[in-house]
């Protein structure tokens, strides 16, 4: 297909890995065998542009150019070709989301960044020019890299504020293309439902099924469990920091600034209202939800 191409377009030029940054004096493409592609500007039409992206997918500028092991990716999450799926992953891997606002960063920076804290090339596949995927592989003589740890790092030394969705590692590739657009659609909705700014899959799900109930029952759910304490927001913030100390009463006094035994005295005058002792899994579960129902 190249071939033919270059007898109609006497620019067109393949990129090669490895040289440097695109020139942004051609229209780039990506082929189907993820080959990339340029054609000056000044050789082509709209009616050329539009012709050519019915078969080939323009490739943007201002990413950086794509690694083979990101070609590798890309191929066995995209292709509907069995035959494109020979490669596989050495090693369990997971996905992370990571976003961070419109033209505060270019890609290539954000890039340079990530791996710079990895020491080594790390697969981004971008789904646009402020969000997209890293892929991390758990390799047996490393620890996986805490994004609760890298974040503020990342924050203070690119001047942007960026949210991370850890995704769980997995070891098949089975479903791997369903698995993927599964975690880029919570990725993209989980952050309404929080402030934070790392959020794992697991801490994920509480929201996902409190948002998947029907407003009115959220409601009744909340009024409920949490009763007259429905709109006390000391009581509400002080179950709120127990449930982050992981049920932790000395934890937890400490970060209120309270004595342990007032914490105490606090959490039992819940119950005898309620006849909810929250210091009990099961029903610091529930009083859980019933606070994420509440917002």
């Amino acid at each position: 297909m190249i071939n033919q191409l270059k007898e109609v377009f006497s620019t067109l030029k393949v990129h090669k890995d490895g040289s440097n940054q695109l020139d942004s004096d051609y229209k780039w493409f990506a082929t189907d065998k993820e080959e990339i592609i340029g054609i000056r500007n000044d050789e082509l039409t709209s009616k050329d542009v539009s012709l050519l992206t019915t078969f080939l997918t323009p490739y943007n500028v201002k990413f950086p150019t794509p690694t083979q092991a990101e070609r590798n990716w890309r191929k066995i999450i995209y292709s509907t070709d069995l035959g494109e799926k020979d490669w596989k992953p050495s090693h369990p891997f997971r996905f992370v989301y990571f976003s961070f606002n419109k033209n505060q960063i270019e890609p290539l920076l954000f890039k340079d960044a990530i791996e710079g804290l990895f020491d080594k090339q790390v697969p981004i596949l971008w789904e646009n020019e402020h969000e997209g995927f890293i892929i991390e592989q758990q390799m047996m003589e490393e620890e996986s890299i805490s994004y609760e740890q890298i974040i503020d790092i990342l924050m203070s030394d690119l001047y942007v504020k960026i949210t991370f969705f850890v995704g769980p590692y997995k070891k098949d590739m089975e479903d791997l293309t369903l698995y993927y657009h599964s975690l880029t659609n919570i990725a993209k909705r989980i952050f309404h439902y929080t402030t934070k700014s790392v959020l794992t899959y697991v801490e994920a799900i509480p929201f996902l099924l409190t948002k998947q109930t029907d407003e009115d029952l959220r409601l009744d759910i909340s009024k409920t469990i949490l009763q007259e304490y429905i709109h006390d927001e000391e009581t509400i913030h002080m179950m709120d920091t127990f449930f982050q100390c992981n049920l932790n009463l000395s934890e937890t006094a400490k970060v209120l600034h309270l004595h342990r035994n007032s914490l105490q005295y606090r959490l039992d005058r819940f119950f005898e209202k309620t006849g909810i002792d929250i210091r009990q899994f099961q029903d610091a579960m529930t009083v859980s939800l019933a606070l994420l129902a509440r917002k």
